[in-house]
Protein backbone atom coordinates (compact mmCIF):
# COMPACT_ATOMS: atom_id res chain seq x y z
CA UNK A 1 0.00 0.00 0.00
CA UNK A 2 1.01 3.28 -0.81
CA UNK A 3 1.92 5.99 1.70
CA UNK A 4 2.83 9.40 2.07
CA UNK A 5 3.61 11.20 4.91
CA UNK A 6 3.74 15.13 5.72
CA UNK A 7 5.95 16.83 7.56
CA UNK A 8 7.17 20.21 7.99
CA UNK A 9 4.02 22.55 8.90
CA UNK A 10 3.59 24.89 11.78
CA UNK A 11 3.11 28.13 12.82
CA UNK A 12 4.93 30.87 12.11
CA UNK A 13 5.11 34.75 11.24
CA UNK A 14 4.11 36.04 8.39
CA UNK A 15 7.20 37.08 5.89
CA UNK A 16 9.42 33.56 6.99
CA UNK A 17 9.36 30.54 4.61
CA UNK A 18 8.75 26.97 5.44
CA UNK A 19 9.68 23.86 3.91
CA UNK A 20 7.19 20.54 3.66
CA UNK A 21 8.65 17.18 2.74
CA UNK A 22 6.67 14.59 1.59
CA UNK A 23 8.20 11.17 2.44
CA UNK A 24 7.34 8.76 -0.16
CA UNK A 25 6.94 4.71 0.32
CA UNK A 26 6.13 1.63 -1.56
CA UNK A 27 6.52 3.34 -4.73
CA UNK A 28 9.16 5.69 -6.17
CA UNK A 29 8.70 9.11 -7.12
CA UNK A 30 10.69 8.93 -10.06
CA UNK A 31 7.47 7.52 -11.79
CA UNK A 32 4.56 9.36 -10.66
CA UNK A 33 3.04 13.09 -11.02
CA UNK A 34 3.58 14.08 -7.47
CA UNK A 35 1.74 17.08 -6.11
CA UNK A 36 0.56 19.75 -3.35
CA UNK A 37 -2.47 20.45 -2.54
CA UNK A 38 -3.93 22.71 0.27
CA UNK A 39 -7.15 23.05 1.82
CA UNK A 40 -8.38 26.06 4.37
CA UNK A 41 -11.24 25.80 6.93
CA UNK A 42 -14.41 26.21 4.97
CA UNK A 43 -12.78 26.11 1.71
CA UNK A 44 -12.30 23.66 -1.52
CA UNK A 45 -9.16 21.35 -0.99
CA UNK A 46 -7.25 23.57 -4.12
CA UNK A 47 -3.78 22.63 -6.23
CA UNK A 48 -0.22 24.16 -5.06
CA UNK A 49 2.09 22.93 -7.22
CA UNK A 50 3.00 19.12 -9.03
CA UNK A 51 5.72 17.72 -10.19
CA UNK A 52 6.12 14.97 -13.01
CA UNK A 53 8.73 11.98 -13.55
CA UNK A 54 11.06 14.31 -15.50
CA UNK A 55 11.08 17.41 -13.24
CA UNK A 56 8.54 19.83 -14.87
CA UNK A 57 6.39 21.58 -12.68
CA UNK A 58 3.16 23.52 -12.51
CA UNK A 59 2.86 26.22 -9.45
CA UNK A 60 -0.59 27.94 -8.98
CA UNK A 61 -0.35 31.02 -10.23
CA UNK A 62 -1.45 32.22 -6.49
CA UNK A 63 1.57 31.36 -5.22
CA UNK A 64 4.46 31.76 -8.31
CA UNK A 65 7.43 33.09 -7.07
CA UNK A 66 7.24 32.25 -3.58
CA UNK A 67 6.72 28.52 -3.47
CA UNK A 68 8.59 26.36 -4.71
CA UNK A 69 8.15 21.95 -5.64
CA UNK A 70 10.73 19.80 -6.09
CA UNK A 71 11.78 16.34 -5.32
CA UNK A 72 14.51 14.28 -4.72
CA UNK A 73 14.29 10.63 -5.84
CA UNK A 74 17.04 9.42 -4.10
CA UNK A 75 15.81 10.08 -1.20
CA UNK A 76 12.00 9.58 -2.43
CA UNK A 77 11.21 12.72 -0.58
CA UNK A 78 9.02 15.16 -1.96
CA UNK A 79 9.65 19.01 -1.31
CA UNK A 80 7.51 22.60 -1.32
CA UNK A 81 9.62 25.25 -0.51
CA UNK A 82 7.43 28.40 0.87
CA UNK A 83 8.63 31.90 1.11
CA UNK A 84 7.49 34.70 2.23
CA UNK A 85 4.29 33.33 4.03
CA UNK A 86 1.24 35.21 4.04
CA UNK A 87 -1.88 34.69 6.65
CA UNK A 88 -4.02 33.37 3.51
CA UNK A 89 -1.25 30.42 2.71
CA UNK A 90 -2.90 29.53 6.60
CA UNK A 91 -4.38 25.94 5.64
CA UNK A 92 -3.99 21.67 5.86
CA UNK A 93 -1.10 21.09 3.78
CA UNK A 94 -1.54 17.27 1.75
CA UNK A 95 0.66 16.03 -0.68
CA UNK A 96 -0.31 13.60 -3.37
CA UNK A 97 0.51 11.36 -6.29
CA UNK A 98 -0.89 10.27 -9.64
CA UNK A 99 -0.05 7.31 -10.92
CA UNK A 100 1.41 8.55 -14.28
CA UNK A 101 4.51 9.79 -15.61
CA UNK A 102 3.16 12.90 -16.72
CA UNK A 103 1.14 14.94 -14.23
CA UNK A 104 -2.39 15.30 -16.24
CA UNK A 105 -5.07 17.52 -15.17
CA UNK A 106 -4.30 19.71 -11.20
CA UNK A 107 -7.34 19.20 -9.74
CA UNK A 108 -7.99 16.78 -6.23
CA UNK A 109 -9.69 14.39 -7.91
CA UNK A 110 -6.79 13.41 -10.68
CA UNK A 111 -5.06 12.31 -7.89
CA UNK A 112 -5.21 8.83 -6.30
CA UNK A 113 -3.10 9.03 -3.20
CA UNK A 114 -2.86 11.11 -0.64
CA UNK A 115 -1.08 11.82 2.80
CA UNK A 116 -2.54 12.70 6.29
CA UNK A 117 -1.67 16.62 5.75
CA UNK A 118 0.36 18.66 7.95
CA UNK A 119 -0.87 22.17 9.22
CA UNK A 120 0.53 25.81 8.26
CA UNK A 121 -0.24 28.58 10.08
CA UNK A 122 0.63 32.12 9.39
CA UNK A 123 -0.15 34.97 11.52
CA UNK A 124 0.57 38.67 10.59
Amino acid sequence: QVQLVESGGGSVQAGVSLRLSCSISRFTSSGYCMGWFRQAPGKDREPVANIDSDGDTTVAIGVQGRFTISKDNAKNTLYLQMNDLKPEDTAMYYCAAQDRLTCRGGAPSDFSEWGQGTQVTVSS
